[in-house]
């Protein structure tokens, strides 16, 4: 081989060798080195250039500690996901997703889903042994079918208490399961007075009541304990149902103290675990009137007469099978469940509660209105925006993006253009090292100001 080839090769090889001269690029280094070759591929070694000598004694600098750094998420660069749900989750809470397959019916597994129903328990603050928690694979939706499929029948009467948008999809779904489904509507942004659904109630016999906690469309926050001493006190037959899918995780619940029935949530809003579980907490009642039905359950997949056992054996730490369970997404359940206990409950509503009351003031210093106008009526998990007259979401929501900040637009179908939606729920909101909440505050005040608001 000539020595021209030679050293042409030489050069190609440079460019595929696996151990590259440069050094590594990171956030904290953009320094890199470089050799200097001749026409041959020869490395020219660089003569150090001669250091400046000090006149007089040497000075010795002390030594400067480096700061601690502060601590990086693993994931990939994103925008700030800072919707009504999915939320934000924890690297910890994400690596458990990659968890190993393994079978849904060995013991390491079923001892983990044991685990999870115990704990959750303890979210919903129940000590009742007659409560039965249910985890099943899909969305909250899920749950809507699983209450309207197993406590109630076809002919019954429910009375749905209409916050928004979440209220007439489940007045649909009892009517898709021949339930007979009133609707008490407040106005946009307020929910139903006590002296109204006190009023219904005396009027008719219903099976059910049912109540969203926080309806992500409006951002209004219904009041539960005066909600179910009204209830036991005028029509005490009545089964009362949260929809609890935009609160349980930064709302308070005592499920036991104020004698709730049936409360139904999912995964991916405050408790901060990827979507795909519905998960359910149903009392002893509620169980009671289950077992009581003259007709069989009107699902398959969700009758709790195929899942009861199996949510028994589970958390008996019992193999079990019905149909088979989402296992990596109980390994993150389980691991955000006990970053949530690893505090106390009421310090965990607290934060949320101290980080709404911030946003909110921002969005009033701005001049602007939340569709909640009461305080009572305004939830701590997100909140509803109205935008300035004559701007829509698209005015707005490309700028936030631009600035790494994701937000929703409006959902009430009869308001959709005129408001937008800001979550802030699990670890956007406690976790002290991140700062999205304030970003976000930030965010807003410029992305209006370059759509051509003025406060």
């Amino acid at each position: 081989m000539t020595s021209r080839a030679r050293s042409r090769l030489d050069q190609v090889s440079r460019h595929v060798d696996s151990k590259s001269f440069l050094a590594v690029n990171t956030p904290f280094s953009t320094e890199r080195s470089a050799r200097i070759v001749d026409d041959q591929g020869n490395v020219i070694k660089q003569k150090s250039q001669p250091q400046p000598q000090e006149k007089g004694p040497k000075k010795i600098e002390p030594e400067v500690p480096e700061p601690p750094r502060k601590k990086m998420s693993n994931q990939p660069p994103h925008a700030t996901l800072l919707i009504p749900g999915p939320i934000e989750f924890d690297d910890a809470v994400l690596q458990s997703m990659s968890h190993y397959s393994e079978s849904h019916v060995s013991a390491p597994f079923v001892n983990t889903f044991s685990e999870v129903l115990q704990n959750l328990r303890k979210l919903f603050q129940t000590t009742d042994a007659a409560s039965q928690p249910f985890i099943l694979s899909g969305s909250g939706t899920l749950g809507w079918d699983q209450v309207a499929a197993n406590l109630v029948e076809p002919g019954d009467e429910v009375l749905v208490l209409h916050t928004g948008y979440f209220a007439d999809s489940f007045a649909d779904c009892f009517e898709t399961y021949g339930v007979k489904a009133t609707q008490i509507k407040a106005p946009i942004g307020d929910r139903p007075q006590l002296d109204e659904v006190e009023k219904a109630l005396k009027e008719k016999e219903y099976k059910m009541l049912t109540v969203t906690h926080v309806d992500t469309s409006t951002g209004v926050l219904s009041e539960l304990k005066a909600l179910s001493d009204l209830v036991y006190r005028v029509s005490p037959d009545t089964l009362l149902v949260v929809d609890g899918v935009c609160s349980v995780g930064c709302e308070e619940i005592r499920f036991d103290d104020w004698k709730l029935d049936v409360v139904i949530t999912a995964s991916q809003k405050a408790i901060g675990c990827p979507a795909g579980l519905s998960i359910v907490m149903a009392s002893g009642r509620a169980m009671e009137r289950f077992k009581a039905r003259k007709t069989r359950p009107t699902s398959y997949f969700g009758s709790w007469k195929n899942w009861l056992p199996i949510m028994q054996n589970y958390e008996a730490k019992k193999p079990s099978y019905f149909a088979t369970p989402a296992p990596q997404l109980i390994h993150a359940l389980d691991t955000s469940l006990k970053q949530i206990l690893s505090r106390p409950l009421e310090q965990r509503f607290a934060d949320h509660k101290a980080a709404s009351q911030k946003i909110k003031k921002a969005v009033g210093d701005l001049g602007l209105k939340q569709l909640a106008a009461k305080p009572e009526n305004q939830a701590n998990g997100m909140t509803a925006i109205y935008l300035p007259d004559g701007f829509t979401p698209p005015d707005v929501l490309p700028n936030l993006l631009k600035k790494g900040v994701i937000f929703a637009g409006g959902l009430h179908k009869e308001i959709a253009t005129k408001y937008i939606r800001f979550g802030h729920m699990g670890v956007s909101v406690t976790d002290p090292e991140r700062s999205d909440i304030t970003k976000a505050i930030e965010s807003l005040k410029e992305s209006l100001t370059e759509a051509g608001y003025k406060a």
